[in-house]
């Protein structure tokens, strides 16, 4: 593997499926704009398909959960046009196409998000090219929730393949669904409140993981005209049936998770990087992130929706309940790989649900470095140290974890290189060009990864 000489400029449309060889760098300076959130643009294309008339989605995230959404929801009869970086709606209401088979990729926000609208129609059977990742990541509670609402459901013991069917039989009313493996089931049953007659009384049981996204859906409910109300702790959420998703107009806000890890890079190494299109009182958990990196001693200022990092500043370990800012683990996790002491993530257990198990490969992964890592059924630590590169780490089919591995490849002292680092797509297609516009290396090499 090479040791010094420079690497090419990433060409501008990179291979289908490549491995990505991470040089070391002294520094990263530059200003750049957020990508518009992921959770959010899911949130209303979803709402704007569930809509009766016309809405335009302005600055949609390029991702491929993005891609999957738009195309389950043509399937499903939503008219779909794109306006440049815009995506103009014509909604299907609550009559979504019956008996259409849709395969949302990997992406497990828009797979549960469209199980439970599928309760709208008479047939409705999920897919996926991915059964080694989402294919093996638990739908049972939700599917359970559906059943009790009368759908029919079909699984492989709660994983896909599935085949639901509703149709005009559910009426809603009082619902419990568990929030201790995911918060995106309640989600998605809020989606689907309004248009059931009786709507929905749900009430979430268990240990609530992930409020943040609760919060962002009832804010999308709310955008689109729908009237809810929850208690404080959201284990309450009641929405009233007969009503109708309705919204002009839906501007995405700036991504916190992927934005975590360019303020993370910026604040482990020497230089200053500014970051825009992040709202300061935006709703997304994984904004946690920049007080979580002052707390590291990373040196960080607010103007407006610009933040600055001014790196290279000695960082320290914290501990922290790592489940307000699920998406951002992975990004703190590099940063903490270069600090001192040992950092601790706490009651991050569904990150063992995720495209890879965050924990335990994250740990593995985390050794093979050459770094101290530990971990529980809940929690991940690692003690921050010299990396000395010159290894080949596996990126796990998991977009968070090769943001991680190439954080930290870019403070090694010799070049690394991550398999599959394709799949970045997922959420951050732009992570590579964008690192490499503040004074990153890279170098796409033929994937090693069987896929």
């Amino acid at each position: 593997m090479p040791d010094t000489p420079a690497a090419a400029r990433l060409p501008a449309l990179l291979p289908e499926t490549f491995d990505m060889l991470v040089y070391p760098v002294s520094r990263l300076s530059g200003t750049l704009t957020a990508q518009p959130s992921k959770n959010y643009t899911t949130r209303y294309l979803l709402a704007a398909a569930l809509s009766q008339g016309q809405t335009r989605v302005v600055g949609v995230a390029t991702s491929e959960d993005a891609e999957a959404l738009l195309r389950c929801l043509h399937d499903w009869g939503a008219g779909i046009e794109h306006v440049g970086n815009d995506v103009v709606i014509q909604g299907f209401g609550a009559r979504p196409r019956n008996g259409v088979t849709l395969n949302p990729g990997n992406a497990g926000a828009v797979a549960r998000f469209l199980m439970a609208v599928a309760a709208l129609t008479e047939e409705t059977r999920f897919v996926t090219d991915y059964q080694g990742s989402l294919g093996r990541r638990p739908q049972a509670d939700l599917l359970l929730a559906l059943e009790r609402l009368g759908a029919r459901v079909q699984s492989e013991d709660g994983r896909l393949p599935i085949e639901i069917r509703g149709g005009t039989g559910l009426r809603g009313g009082p619902l419990e669904v568990s929030a201790e493996k995911s918060s995106q089931y309640a989600s998605a049953l809020m989606f689907l409140a309004p248009l059931l007659p009786g709507g929905l009384n749900l009430r979430l049981t268990g240990d609530i993981k992930s409020r943040a996204p609760l919060r962002q859906t009832l804010a999308t409910l709310l955008a689109f005209g729908v009237r809810s109300q929850a208690s404080e702790d959201l284990s309450r959420i009641d929405i009233p049936g007969g009503q109708t998703y309705r919204l002009a107009r839906a501007e995405v806000p700036g991504d916190y998770p992927g934005s975590a890890a360019i303020l993370a890079a910026a604040a482990t190494l020497p230089g200053e990087v500014t970051v825009s299109n992040l709202r300061p009182d935006d709703l997304q958990g994984e904004r946690e992130a920049v007080e979580v990196l002052r707390e590291m001693g990373a040196y960080i200022s607010r103007q407006g929706e610009r933040i600055t990092v001014r790196g290279g500043q000695p960082l320290r370990a914290v501990k922290r309940d790592g489940d307000t800012f699920t998406d951002a683990v992975q990004a703190l996790t590099a940063a903490a790989a270069s600090a001192t002491g040992t950092t601790t993530w706490e009651n991050i257990y569904t990150l063992r649900l995720k495209e890879c198990d965050r924990i335990s490969d994250t740990r593995r992964e985390l050794e093979k470095l050459g770094l101290k890592a530990g971990e529980t059924e809940n929690s991940l630590t690692v003690t921050g140290g010299p990396v000395a590169g010159g290894v080949t780490v596996d990126g796990h089919g998991d977009h968070r974890m090769i943001m991680l591995l190439t954080l930290i490849g870019m403070r090694a002292e010799r070049p690394i290189r991550i398999t599959g680092a394709h799949h970045i797509r997922k959420s951050y297609p732009q992570f590579f060009a964008h690192l490499e516009g503040l004074g990153g290396r890279f170098e796409a090499l033929p994937n090693t990864r069987e896929e």
